[in-house]
């Protein structure tokens, strides 16, 4: 498949462009210097909030993964870039997204543990910004169109993938921490094997 990354230059998107290579798939990077793409990625110069560049990246794809984490003084970069890359993917007549959320955004039907509860309470009370921006992007990919899947690991570590996650659509789950090399290999899975459309699965080591 064509796959096009956003945030594909961030610790957790090269990971995820890494292991969509490793599957065989072709991947197109949307970065803001073509020299800090990804090895053996195809790079689409540009903002992500711009239109046009989404436009570009998205031509052509079988999917969408977006890989964006927070950016220190973008308070609504997740609310900003979401209504732009529905507006491209449906130009494109590109269904599938995948999109990397956090544990501490809330959705409808879910069954958070209490310390889950309290976590998601907290995160709310002193990071508003960031867990609203994720918020609104769930919002408006859920009001789209779109087979789209919002994944909601909880604190991202370094290291080597575990291979050994527990995930699930409603119930948080036990651990609070996951590798990014493990949500690379997640994200990939939930990609080929259609897993969770339309759903925001939590998902963490064991």
């Amino acid at each position: 498949m064509k796959i096009a990354v956003l945030g594909a230059t961030g610790r957790t998107g090269r990971l995820v462009c890494a292991e969509l290579d490793r599957r065989g798939h072709e991947v197109v990077a949307v970065v803001r210097d073509a020299a800090r793409a990804p090895e053996r990625t195809t790079p689409v110069v540009g903002d992500v909030r711009d239109g046009d560049t989404l436009r570009r990246a998205v031509a052509g794809a079988d999917a969408v993964v977006s890989a964006l984490g927070p950016v220190k003084g973008e308070k609504h970069l997740h609310a900003t870039v979401a209504p732009a890359l529905v507006a491209a993917m449906d130009a494109a007549e590109v269904r599938r997204f995948i999109g990397v959320s956090g544990a501490g955004v809330d959705a409808p039907s879910d069954r958070k543990r209490t310390r889950d509860r309290l976590i998601s309470k907290a995160m709310s009370t002193f990071g508003g910004a960031m867990v609203g921006d994720k918020t609104a992007e769930l919002q408006v990919v859920a009001d789209s169109d779109l087979e789209w899947t919002l994944v909601r690991p909880p604190r991202l570590t370094d290291g080597p993938a575990t291979g050994d996650v527990e995930h699930d659509a409603h119930v948080s789950t036990r651990s609070t921490a996951m590798t990014r090399a493990d949500l690379a290999v997640f994200v990939a899975d939930v990609l080929e094997q259609s897993m969770y459309v339309r759903q925001a699965p939590f998902v963490a080591c064991r």
